[in-house]
């Protein structure tokens, strides 16, 4: 590490802190203008304000813009060295240009890390407050039943639920059905079944059961029971970004549930899982796009390279949103379109980089 890696490291860095900190103000004061009418509408306690919902708002935003940020930090302070000529004396005396790259991807590995464990650990925690406070405060549904649900529990198990209210956690005209292979050895009816949050059990209420044993049937009629089945009220919520909320543990095992179940949510699973690993990744590819852009003294001074940075890193979130439609309308699987924006700005990077002046 040499004074001058140092130095890189530090401006980079600090001018990343800086543009997160204007950007962190810029959104809270437009939502705030913009959600103003419905906290005093819904009578929104304060410190719910400050510390449910922008305690989630703003590292959500700042996660979802950290590739449009990292790119105007580096274009930034890179066209300005090298506006103020100081990138020439640096690569004529000797330094080649990958050596040069070298602090920029030493401070892009940081935010790469730093983002990485924010989308693991942090974020989904505090998505939970901002949706949990959007849901009551902002947008809260008027019906929030799930309707017409069929679900595989196990290998062998069925059920069918017409009618589910995940406020009273209450389930209307619920029926199981089990098999052994091709043939349905039981079939159980009801009229409701209710969530016990005390016992972690099911109630079924006004049930029928009916056994079939070859030729015999049988027929059992109640009024209330318990029993353990593997699904449980979250299963039915119908609330907007309610994966993103997940912990990375709850999205995987709700992935290797929805393997057996076949809800049809299995693509909004993947992505939100894959996603968590890719997009910190962005740190790399833009900072390569950045310093190949921006190093070059051009007449002007930063403006010209500043703003073709601010479109590049809108074309890269664009085209995160793009490969997620193609993947959830066209079949693409999740793993390949949250790899694509990454490989087509990484090669456009590697372009840029070949062309930069050496």
């Amino acid at each position: 590490m040499k004074i001058i890696d140092w130095y890189i490291i530090k401006k980079y860095l600090g001018t990343f802190l800086f543009t997160c900190a204007i950007f962190t103000v810029v959104i809270v004061i437009f939502d705030v203008s913009e959600k103003l009418d419905d906290f005093l509408k819904r009578s929104a306690p304060l410190s719910k304000i400050i510390f449910q919902y922008y305690a989630g708002f703003i590292p959500f935003y700042l996660n979802f813009l950290s590739p449009l940020m990292n790119f105007i930090a580096v274009i930034f302070f890179t066209a300005k060295m090298a506006d103020q000529t100081e990138i020439v004396p640096i690569l004529s005396g000797g330094v080649s240009f990958k050596r040069f790259l070298w602090p920029y991807f030493i401070a892009s590995f940081l935010i790469f890390f730093v983002t990485l464990i924010g989308n693991i650990y942090i974020i989904p925690f505090t998505n939970k407050l901002m949706i949990d406070f959007e849901n009551v405060y902002i947008s809260p549904k008027s019906d929030n039943s799930k309707s017409q649900t069929h679900m595989q529990i196990d290998k062998n198990t069925y059920v069918y639920i017409r009618n589910f209210d995940n406020i009273q956690k209450v389930g209307y005209t619920f029926i199981l059905e089990k098999f052994n292979g091709d043939q349905l050895v039981e079939k159980l009816m009801a009229d409701r079944i209710v969530w016990d949050s005390i016992k972690r059990k099911w109630n079924i209420e006004n049930y029928t059961i009916r056994e079939v044993n070859g030729l015999k049937e049988n027929m059992t009629k109640g009024t209330r029971k318990d029993t353990t089945l593997d699904m449980k009220p979250v299963d039915f919520q119908v609330y907007d970004n309610i994966y993103s909320a997940m912990s990375t543990r709850e999205l995987g095992i709700r992935i290797e549930k929805e393997k057996i179940r076949g809800t049809g949510v299995m693509q909004l699973l993947e992505l939100e899982k894959y996603k968590r690993f890719t997009y910190p990744l962005s740190a790399f590819v833009l900072t390569l796009m950045g310093v190949s852009l921006s190093s070059r003294k051009v007449r002007g001074g930063v403006g010209l390279p500043l703003g073709i940075g601010i479109f590049l890193s809108f074309a890269y979130i664009v085209s995160i949103q793009f490969s997620t439609m193609f993947s959830l309308k066209g079949g693409l699987p999740p793993i390949i379109a949250v790899f694509i924006p990454n490989i087509l700005f990484g090669a456009l990077g590697v372009y840029l980089m070949i062309k930069a002046p050496k």
